[in-house]
């Protein structure tokens, strides 16, 4: 029988071969009763700081005749088979055509292959080696290419960010996410890590793989193919049209083309899809000292060399909204994020190692449609723009970001000098005031958290923290209507997904709803001929 054992606990400097022994301690049995055993959870325990632990559930089996403990964390395995997906019988005239390579695509498309669909992928951008280069000369020149950036591209905005696969869902098909991206060449500790991450240096290597893997089983995906139509022919999607020009017959069309798709959200409303505002938040980039952030959460500097470096999470509320931290990245940078110009977007990114400097995160406030001025779908998408824009002009209009100490925000006093952290953005910044970046509801909102974060993690409000803004993309500004088929409202055959369409707010969340769809389109139509 298989039993799954809760709560063992390891000093953070001691080998996981211990828990074995500790596991059979607790079911009262011998270690060699254990016939096989394995981490299912590993998370770090910093409450008793500096007296940090780890705490680990396992799956460990044993005879099924041989008696154990019962209670106090044990429980028996229960594996649910996964119910296999039975193809419909509608005809599918045409093979689906997939809308983008992030998360959603990438997994829509797996899951279509893996069913013998043969998915096409059409990608604005590049393919992640070119992609890389030329995202690395827009960090070195300013040079940006409108059409393959840190938002579009092979693999999404998610390629140049930590890699997080941390989600709030629960849901069967994130375990598989895991596993896929597991197989294709990121650390098995993704598998079991409370707070798995693959980072963007290991991501790029796991996208080509996944690209090749889609080959493989029948895929297909085109780059430098920007769909810029969606061919609606009597209620239904019939195919897109791309570079202005070409068209592709489609059985079924999958929308899954990124927040930060401002054109094709356009087109698509012109076209008749309806969308309507939705919430996301702005703020800036804040940047501490890592080993700031490593004693205020462990109690000691020494302990991160042993567990990895400290992250925070933290949130309250105030003025009747919320301000939180977001995508926080232990030992990062933060990277210019623009895919439009004469704008500044920040974003954050870490290595697999973590080993930077500094840590960063998104420093932001809820913001609801009621603030976007105007009724209009798009409203979102134009405030977004204008505080993108805004950016722009107080970093000196020469696509340097705007910067400020938060001793000096908290004054509302442009900054003359850098203090202590030093900035670790990938482009040129500007010292200035960042006041004038974004709304004032949000900049108070900001100073109050401040203060209140400061008593979770000591040293937030430090005077030399750093900012840098602004944070805009935080999820999209807009969310697709679907009805209980996924269908797009009203349309037949396409099929909005993802964290562009605002179904989705992260890496798995974002490949589980793509996951979902290409399952509901399995469901309703035949494999094609």
């Amino acid at each position: 029988m298989k039993l799954v054992i809760n709560e063992l606990r390891l000093p953070v400097d001691a080998d996981t071969g211990e828990l074995k022994r500790i596991a059979a301690k607790k079911l009262g049995v011998n270690a060699s009763d254990i016939l096989s055993f394995k981490i299912v959870k590993e998370a770090v325990d910093a409450r008793r700081k500096p007296d940090v632990s780890r705490v680990y559930s396992v799956l460990a089996e044993i005879p099924d005749n041989c008696s154990y403990r019962t209670g106090n964390g044990v429980r028996e395995a229960v594996e649910e088979p996964e119910m296999p997906v039975v193809p419909g019988t509608a005809r599918m005239d045409g093979r689906p055509v997939i809308v983008g390579s992030g998360p959603a695509g990438i997994f829509a498309a797996f899951t279509l292959a893996e069913a013998g669909y043969r998915p096409l992928v059409l990608e604005r951008g590049e393919p992640v080696e070119k992609r890389a280069e030329t995202v690395d000369r827009y960090w070195k020149s300013g040079q940006l290419d409108p059409e393959s950036n840190v938002q579009f591209g092979e693999g999404g905005a998610g390629t140049f960010s930590d890699g997080k696969l941390t989600t709030r869902i629960n849901d069967r098909r994130c375990e598989k996410v895991l596993k896929h991206y597991h197989e294709a060449g990121a650390p098995e500790e993704i598998l079991y890590r409370a707070k798995p991450h693959i980072g963007s240096d290991i991501l790029r290597t796991v996208v080509v793989n996944m690209r090749k893997r889609l080959l493989d089983l029948g895929g297909e995906i085109r780059f430098g193919a920007k769909v810029t139509s969606v061919r609606i022919i009597s209620g239904r999607a019939a195919g897109v049209t791309f570079n202005g020009s070409e068209e592709i017959k489609a059985g079924v069309v999958v929308l899954a083309v990124g927040h930060s798709a401002r054109d094709t959200f356009k087109e698509l409303l012109d076209s008749g899809v309806l969308m309507v505002q939705k919430p996301f938040s702005v703020g800036v980039r804040i940047e501490h000292p890592q080993r700031l952030i490593n004693v205020a959460q462990y109690g000691s500097e020494d302990i991160s060399s042993r567990i990895g470096p400290a992250d925070y999470q933290l949130y309250c509320k105030t003025g009747g909204r919320t301000a939180y931290s977001f995508c926080m990245c232990p030992g990062g940078i933060v990277v210019a994020a623009a895919s439009e110009p004469d704008t500044v977007v920040t974003n954050g990114m870490s290595y697999f190692a973590r080993d930077r400097e500094n840590a960063n995160s998104a420093f932001v406030v809820t913001v609801e449609p009621g603030d976007f001025g105007g009724s209009d779908p798009l409203a979102g998408v134009e405030f977004q723009r204008r505080w993108e824009r805004e950016a722009f002009r107080a970093g000196g209009a020469d696509g340097a970001a705007p910067v400020q100490l938060l001793g000096d925000f908290m004054k509302n006093r442009p900054s003359k000098r850098l203090g202590t952290v030093k900035p670790s953005y990938t482009g040129n910044v500007f010292l200035t005031d960042l006041n004038a970046c974004l709304p004032d509801f949000v900049t108070a909102r900001l100073k109050e958290a401040a203060v209140y974060f400061d008593r979770r993690v000591k040293g937030f409000a430090m005077a030399d923290a750093l900012l840098t803004g602004v944070e805009t993309r935080t999820s999209s500004p807009v969310r697709i209507t679907r009805g209980d088929t996924y269908e797009a409202a009203g349309i037949r055959g396409l099929f909005p997904c993802g964290e562009g369409a605002g179904y989705a707010g992260g890496i798995v969340s974002a490949a589980v709803d793509g996951i979902r769809v290409a399952e509901q389109i399995i469901r309703m139509y035949a494999v094609p001929e």
